[in-house]
């Protein structure tokens, strides 16, 4: 069905049932069968980095800055003290968006719950890579956070119709 978001079966078949060449839905998955939700699938972390810069936005799209970042080393269990503050979190898996899907990224609500919010833009058709996510820590105490844990649901949404040209912008294939 066009225009609807897309539930457990449907996303089964994209991950693992692939045809005709294409890729699948993702891929990198650590854990598919606990990732998979009803309506969408769980992203883990990868990496962690701080910010150490100023980023910049102009009105031109060739104006503008993404902020430097340092990356944070997880202890031997691979657990991370995050104090507060902003993070720009990698997620491990990598996503092979078609010419008819696009997804919206949405925190899981333990984060919530835990004062951490996790911010994601949308995630246009025709996008492929291993995409990143703002993590900001509200609580003084901090948060901590292992490596592999699911971070995000990724919720897709079919279109109305694919699109002739998907996304080609600067973050194609990023970080893979």
């Amino acid at each position: 069905m066009n225009g609807a978001i897309l539930e457990r079966a449907a996303l089964r078949r994209l991950i693992f049932e692939t045809a005709d060449g294409l890729p699948p839905l993702l891929s990198g998955l650590p854990c598919p069968e606990q990732q998979l939700q009803p309506h969408g699938v769980d992203l883990s972390l990868d990496t962690a980095a701080r910010f150490t810069t100023a980023g910049w936005m102009g009105q031109d799209p060739a104006d503008r800055g993404l902020a430097a970042t340092a990356p944070l080393d997880f202890d031997p269990n691979g657990w991370l003290h995050l104090t507060p503050g902003p993070y720009l979190v990698t997620f491990q898996e990598t996503v092979h968006l078609p010419l008819d899907l696009m997804a919206i990224g949405l925190p899981r609500s333990s984060l919530l719950r835990s004062g951490v919010s996790l911010n994601s833009a949308v995630w246009d058709a025709g996008y492929h890579g291993r995409s990143q996510a703002l993590l900001t820590v509200h609580l003084p105490a901090g948060y901590w956070v292992q490596q592999g844990a699911r971070l995000m649901q990724l919720v897709f949404l079919r279109l109305a119709a694919a699109v002739t040209q998907g996304y080609a912008g600067r973050y194609q294939g990023e970080n893979l």
